[in-house]
């Protein structure tokens, strides 16, 4: 036992070391830190994966503290960041857990590290992020609406129109974060668990994505929210018209994807060359309602089967 924890301690040493080497080259060495700000996380969530949970949080606890020392006060939020996306990580690799549950938790801890933050903000310095983003916005849609008016090429309605854009942008904005936060994940996880692969770890694997399916309730919450936008006339600003718009834009995101997924498992069952499917993901944006249709059809009417049955014929 005294050996172990000596081995703990030794590790756990060398681990806070490489992150604060790792957390300072990112802050302070221009184009390096395009590369070391992704793998930021690595050591802590070798160790996590390693050694207890106790000691896993320790760890990070003393990582983030020297974070300080080595970028001020600002650097203490980034550093948690990413500790915590490495603690967490580490965790789910060492409790054996799906790459599924590994992407929800780290999100869910990234959500509310991200929220405690923002509101730390708001507190200590009264200053909100989110209205200074909308002001500058407003700003530069202002100074393009003169400098067209200047040529006469200003758009009818543009003031009104723009208002609407702002308005749409900041009621949505929980649901961007929250879309925002999971493709930070999974960006970080497909970079993170291949590492920690090759640094001898036993990490989980993701499902292809062409046999992404979602629950077929989200159909029916899509439905039940499209229904209420047509049929229901929600006042702007409102709690609820918040609540349906939000829930629009991420129920919209979801059946999105599950028609890209499709996509890929046609191409996979025609097989067809595999750059088909890059280039129908990309296509697949600009072209969202066709793209969310074809989700759509894919939860709805079970059109995989169909596929798998007319390929054996």
């Amino acid at each position: 036992m005294p050996n172990e924890q000596k081995r703990q301690l030794t590790l756990g040493t060398m681990v806070i070391v490489l992150f604060s080497i790792l957390l300072a080259v990112s802050l302070y060495v221009p184009i390096v830190n395009l590369v070391t700000s992704f793998f930021i996380a690595v050591p802590i969530a070798w160790y996590s994966a390693k050694f207890n949970r106790k000691a896993s949080i320790l760890v990070t606890i003393v990582s983030i503290g020297i974070s300080y020392f080595i970028g001020g006060l600002l650097a203490v939020p980034f550093s948690m960041i990413h500790a915590l996306l490495g603690l967490v990580i580490g965790d789910a690799i060492r409790m054996k857990k799906s790459k599924l549950f590994m992407l929800l938790s780290t999100a869910i801890v990234l959500l509310v590290t991200l929220v405690i933050q923002y509101v730390i903000v708001i507190l200590t310095f009264e200053f909100n992020p989110v209205t200074s983003l909308l002001t500058i916005a407003s700003n530069q849609y202002e100074q393009m609406g003169a400098f067209l008016e200047r040529y006469n090429a200003l758009p009818n309605n543009y003031d009104n129109t723009v208002a609407e854009v702002l308005f749409m942008f900041e009621t949505v904005m929980p649901s961007i974060l929250i879309i925002s936060i999971f493709l930070l994940v999974i960006v970080f996880i497909n970079i993170l668990v291949p590492v920690l692969k090759i640094l001898g770890l036993v990490v989980p694997k993701f499902p292809a994505f062409r046999n992404l399916k979602f629950p077929k309730s989200i159909l029916w919450y899509y439905m039940v929210v499209l229904i209420v936008t047509l049929f229901v006339e929600l006042e702007k600003g409102t709690f609820a018209f918040m609540v349906i718009a939000n829930a629009a834009l991420i129920l919209r995101v979801l059946l999105i994807l599950q028609g890209i997924s499709f996509i890929h498992f046609y191409i996979h069952q025609q097989r067809w060359p595999k750059w088909l499917a890059i280039v129908a993901t990309i296509l697949a944006f600009p072209l969202q309602s066709i793209t969310l249709i074809i989700g759509i059809f894919d939860l709805g009417f079970n059109a995989r089967s169909y596929v798998k049955e007319k390929n054996r014929k």
